[in-house]
């Protein structure tokens, strides 16, 4: 039997990406010629085979007569099918299980990935994270499809699995939606598309031993195995599979320790996502210290409040100006928005407005100690503070 995509040539236009690499590598996988560029080279590329050709930097030039794969950073200012609808074809193609929501889609998505290669079942994945226990973010294995659904411009609407899967719900892309309303509205209606529906939401929190913490990572495995119990995978036999799954790249992630102070990174971009990281970490038994990084400028005008009140259970902060992604400035707009919502909700907290992250991890730094942890929080460029927060504090 040939390959699903055999003889066909694809240049991806973003191909560095964490969701871009992945369609990559499965569609060199399933028997096409494959490859792309991006602005900067990436550690996803290191995933790709050999012959995966990427040219770096310069302007993105597709081969002539080859097929155009274009990330959504891309859409519309270069000609090519879109990631959305190349996702489309590639579940149509196989027993697909999609995970959608506002927050746990990473972490679901690898948990269902991770119980069916343990179990055997060969498993192809699209994970928009780097998940250690699988060996990266996508592998194109003969069995189910599993992979992430994005609602952020509606995309999951084409997407029509066998098991559709839906965490939870929140207003996290202003751009897009007007309301919490229209959000339902869209998830409700794929979810009665579905062959299969899951809406995690809607179920207890998992009561058996995680080796992930947090009540946010219990939806998630009551999702995953729900889901998977749809895909004909009983759950006594995924509980305990389950249970050894040690996380996502930049979930609550340990970065490191110094002078007795615990490094963890998460990406929580969302005032529930913060509180939800804070929670779970406050069980360490020491302080938390969170240095924020916001994600978007949408997002920072629309939830500053919000976010305000989710770090205040933090015991110190420190917030950085706002990384910007796809999005142009907006005239008053920075990350003062969300300290001056923190000082409201929490007089008196030590808070540092650091623009610059290397300053927020100064302020930090000089604070910690012994028995601490250091919570680097966000969808940016957070992370990469870590290793001069790991040397100030040694």
């Amino acid at each position: 039997m040939p390959s699903p995509l055999e003889g066909r040539r694809i240049w991806f236009a973003g191909i560095g990406g964490a969701g871009m690499s992945g369609y990559a590598l499965l569609a060199h996988a399933w028997g096409a010629q494959v490859c792309g560029w991006d602005r900067v080279a990436t550690p996803y590329l290191a995933h790709l085979p050999e012959d995966v050709a990427v040219d770096v930097g310069g302007e993105p030039t597709p081969p002539h007569g080859w097929e155009v794969v274009v990330s959504t950073a891309f859409a519309g200012r270069i000609p090519g099918t879109t990631r959305a609808e190349f996702l489309a074809e590639l579940v149509d193609r196989r027993d697909a299980i999609v995970v959608a929501g506002a927050h746990g889609k990473s972490t679901t998505t690898a948990m269902i990935a991770f119980v069916l290669r343990e179990l055997g079942r060969d498993p192809a994945f699209l994970i928009g994270a780097d998940v250690p226990q699988l060996g990266g973010n996508a592998a194109a294995g003969s069995g189910w499809l599993v992979v992430e659904g994005d609602e952020s411009d509606r995309t999951i609407e084409a997407l029509r699995p066998k098991v559709a899967v839906v965490t939870n719900v929140d207003l996290d892309h202003h751009t897009t939606f007007a309301s919490r309303a229209e959000v339902e509205e869209l998830f409700d209606a794929w979810l009665a598309r579905a062959t299969n529906a899951v809406r995690g939401d809607a179920l207890p929190p998992y009561d058996g031993e995680l080796a992930v913490p947090g009540l946010h990572n219990r939806r998630n495995a009551t999702a995953a195995l729900a889901a998977l119990e749809a895909a004909g995978v009983a759950r006594a036999d995924a509980a305990p599979v389950l249970a050894a799954f040690r996380g996502v790249g930049r979930r609550l992630e340990q970065r490191g320790k110094a002078a007795g102070v615990q490094v963890v990174d998460d990406y929580g971009h969302h005032p529930a996502e913060a509180a939800a990281a804070l929670e779970a970490l406050r069980g360490s038994g020491g302080r938390v210290l969170v240095l924020f990084q916001p994600h978007l400028y949408s997002r920072t005008r629309y939830l500053a409040r919000e976010f305000g009140a989710a770090l205040a259970a933090a015991d110190v902060a420190a917030v950085t100006d706002i990384y910007p992604a796809r999005e142009e400035p907006i005239e008053g707009v920075t990350g003062k928005l969300i300290v001056d919502a923190l000082s409201e909700a929490r007089p008196g907290m030590p808070i540092g407005w650091m623009p610059a992250r290397d300053d927020a991890a100064r302020f930090l730094a000089t604070r910690a100690r012994d028995g601490d942890t250091v919570l680097t929080l966000g969808a940016g460029d957070v992370d990469g503070v870590i290793p001069l927060l790991l040397e100030l504090l040694g």
